[in-house]
């Protein structure tokens, strides 16, 4: 059987499916023994395979309660992320390359019925009154849609597929990110309390390195997490809250922003805050937390190196409170902010993390950087593949009062 012949096959049950079955009074069980039934019928008399059988299943029941095709794309463990631009254009990311796939949607109606589906599983609304929204699956991947006339290729989906195994450190150093000798430093910062800042580019893996360093936290703390749409995946703290915004409907009413729930939970005596990404004027809330003796607080941020780090968030901190004068603002970043980690995406695709800096104060106007770590590439280094390591700077490390005050005498 070839796919023009399958295609026709899933369509045509999938009409006779919808025309004959009361849908909403099966459960999904029910509705996928009749799908099969009906589907074995079919091919009394046409020669098909056991995985071509299996394969129209799935697609007539997903098109009626799954998500049509993006079902087999979202089991698919090798891709990271999915890129849909209208209804005949889809991308995905696969070990860190891009390619277009061979299948599309029938119409740009299938493809808005998915996007409502996947929308409305959140709590969520997407229309031309609100036509941008982001939210996430059952599995916590982060999703984010466009619709037109916003978008003016027909209606765009983005998916960042998330890992069904929580990130860990080991898994980073398997990676070559970091070593178990970096890793074991790091351990220390957590635990003694640090407030650590993770930036990077764009897929860089911020969140992942996030999720992997809240691992180290004592497993008796009061940890709150707030995320646009949750995806951390803390395992092991009992006392664990995650909070997330949400959009305003359609009357434009109902928003609870990033700022919204970092003061409040400043409210529900946290031991630890866990920003997933910092982008707007929640920035001067989050730093305020961390001032305020909520040490040990983990945040991330898009930024292509360490100092642009900090000029990033100064210009955050003013669109929360745009009449501070810069220096407050400064001098707030470098009383607030312990431990900046800077990741990037290398010409090879691969990640790694390029630098681990210590932020040590504010002087004569400026913020001042202790670089501890530095990836260096070494010798194998070629324009295809990147090789190097992190190496230790001869610099000290200055700001040792958390470490002290942990008990902590191993030098960093």
């Amino acid at each position: 059987m070839t796919f023009e012949q399958e295609q026709e096959i899933v369509a045509e049950l999938r009409k006779y499916a919808n025309d004959h079955f009361q849908l909403s009074q099966l459960s999904d069980e029910e509705l996928e023994a009749k799908i099969t039934d009906i589907v074995e019928q079919k091919l009394q008399n046409i020669y098909c395979t056991i995985n071509q059988k299996v394969s129209i299943i799935e697609q007539i029941y997903s098109s009626i309660r799954g998500f049509g095709l993006l079902d087999a794309i979202i089991k698919d463990d090798t891709i990271t992320e999915v890129m849909i631009n209208g209804p005949k254009n889809i991308f995905i990311e696969q070990k860190g390359r891009l390619f277009k796939l061979d299948k599309e949607f029938e119409s740009t109606q299938k493809l808005e019925d998915v996007i409502q589906r996947i929308v409305a599983l959140a709590g969520r609304e997407v229309n031309q009154a609100n036509p941008i929204c982001d939210t996430r699956l059952p599995d916590g991947s982060r999703v984010n849609v466009v619709l037109p006339p916003i978008a003016l290729c027909g209606p765009t989906l983005t998916i960042r597929k998330f890992s069904k195994e929580p990130m860990t450190i080991a898994k980073l150093i398997k990676y070559g990110s970091i070593t178990q000798e970096i890793a074991d430093k790091l351990e220390l910062l957590v635990k003694a309390k640090y407030n650590i800042f993770i930036c990077g580019g764009t897929g860089s893996g911020k969140t992942t390195f996030l999720n992997a360093l809240s691992n180290y936290i004592p497993k008796d703390e009061r940890v709150i997490t707030i995320e646009d749409s949750a995806e951390l995946q803390i395992v092991g703290v009992e006392n664990l809250v995650s909070l997330e915004t949400r959009n305003a409907n359609a009357s434009g009413v109902g928003q609870i922003t990033m700022r919204d729930l970092i003061k409040s939970s400043l409210r529900m005596r946290p031991e630890r805050i866990v920003v997933g990404e910092v982008r707007g004027g929640e920035a001067l809330d989050m730093l305020q937390a961390m001032n305020t003796g909520h040490d040990g607080s983990l945040s991330t941020g898009h930024a292509n190196s360490t100092e642009d780090m900090l000029s990033r968030l100064e210009t955050m901190v003013l669109q929360g409170a745009a009449g501070l004068p810069l220096e407050a603002i400064r001098q707030q970043i470098a009383s607030a902010v312990d431990i900046i980690v800077h990741l990037s995406r290398l010409r090879d695709k691969s990640r790694k993390t390029m630098e681990i800096t210590e932020v040590v104060g504010y002087e004569h106007g400026e913020i001042i950087l202790n670089p501890l770590y530095k990836f260096e590439e070494d010798e194998y280094t070629t324009l295809e593949k990147v090789s190097g390591h992190l190496n230790r700077t001869e610099n000290k490390m200055i700001n040792t009062f958390k470490l002290q005050l942990s008990g902590i005498k191993i030098e960093i």
